[in-house]
């Protein structure tokens, strides 16, 4: 049994989610609705998702020694996942986000500061980690990144990957990636039909086992040999932020099939935990336990009991 079931490589980061009703014009202003700070992160959040969801985690990457990176430390911890290989640099700086989301729209823009904190080397990555975790988590395709893979891949890991945005990078690795979850604007890149089924099996054919792609509030499709295609409809909720959506959906699918679930029902786990994630401010705030989402996804309640009090507990600033 190896000893964590997900690792995660990734340059965390903190978000300052601001809510507002509209966005004002130039020159103009507007009440803020909530405030809330959280760690962000694309593979940073879904390895929150995954501990939330009870996994055994472990996340690898970097952060300065300012403020900003002590939280995103500390949030990791907070969630019982082993930060033995997060380097810490010291006198460097961590990135911080800005994350305007409206109620008008459901949309969300970002204005970023990016840290002075340099990823990590492939050498300077634990390999005990990489040796002993069931799946490694990443999102984008350095040659860190893809040595660190191929490393965890001849130990009998297998490699989820966070297609966000397109590269060329992720196209020239995807014979080494199982399952492979892309967004819209990655499909849209990529596509120049809405042909679902067709585009999602000729994906799956170039290497990965599973091959999903998310859409925003028209759910997400996929594709494997063991189900074929599949099509999961986004659930019905009250949107308070959209941030982390997706980021919450891979780590909920990788925790759905570590528990055994096919590709067709993990999707739908997934797609119940991003939902969920969404009617909290924040990409962490809102995210559920298990006992939350199934009892989501059999009854459509949302037991908010344990999501509201980390809603309050991150609405407490850096203090926290």
């Amino acid at each position: 049994m190896k000893r964590f079931e997900v690792a995660g490589y990734d340059m965390p980061c903190v978000d300052l989610a601001v809510n507002v009703d509209v966005f004002p014009k130039p020159n103009g202003g507007t009440g803020v609705r909530a405030m809330s700070w959280q760690g962000g992160g694309k593979v940073a959040s879904g390895m929150v998702a995954c501990a939330r969801l009870g996994a055994k985690c472990a996340m690898m990457g970097a952060v300065g020694s300012d403020d900003y990176g002590q939280f995103c430390i500390r949030d990791f911890e907070r969630h019982g996942i082993d930060v033995s290989g997060m380097k810490v640099r010291e006198g460097e700086t961590t990135s911080l986000s800005i994350v305007l989301s409206d109620r008008e729209t459901d949309g969300r823009s970002i204005v970023y500061r990016r840290g002075t904190a340099q990823p990590p080397s492939f050498a300077e990555l634990d390999e005990g980690i990489l040796e002993d975790c069931q799946w490694f988590f990443v999102a984008h395709m350095t040659a860190a990144s893809v040595e660190a893979m191929h490393h965890a891949k001849a130990a009998g890991a297998k490699v989820i990957v966070d297609a966000d945005s397109f590269s060329s990078e992720m196209m020239d690795n995807i014979q080494n990636i199982d399952v492979f979850i892309g967004s819209e604007f990655f499909y849209n890149a990529l596509f120049r039909d809405k042909d679902y089924e067709k585009n999602c099996r000729a994906l799956c054919e170039r290497g990965p086992s599973i091959v999903v792609f998310t859409l925003g509030a028209k759910g997400c499709v996929g594709y494997s040999p063991e189900e074929g295609y599949f099509e999961i409809p986004s659930f019905d909720v009250p949107v308070a932020d959209t941030v982390g959506a997706g980021d919450v959906f891979h780590g909920a699918y990788v925790v759905g099939l570590l528990r055994g679930l096919s590709p067709k029902e993990a999707a739908r786990l997934a797609t119940g935990v991003s939902c969920i994630k969404c009617t909290r401010i924040g990409g962490r705030a809102g995210i559920p336990d298990w006992d939350t989402v199934q009892k989501y996804l059999q009854t459509g309640e949302i037991d908010y009991t344990e999501i509201d009090q980390r809603v309050e507990f991150y609405g407490r600033k850096l203090q926290l």
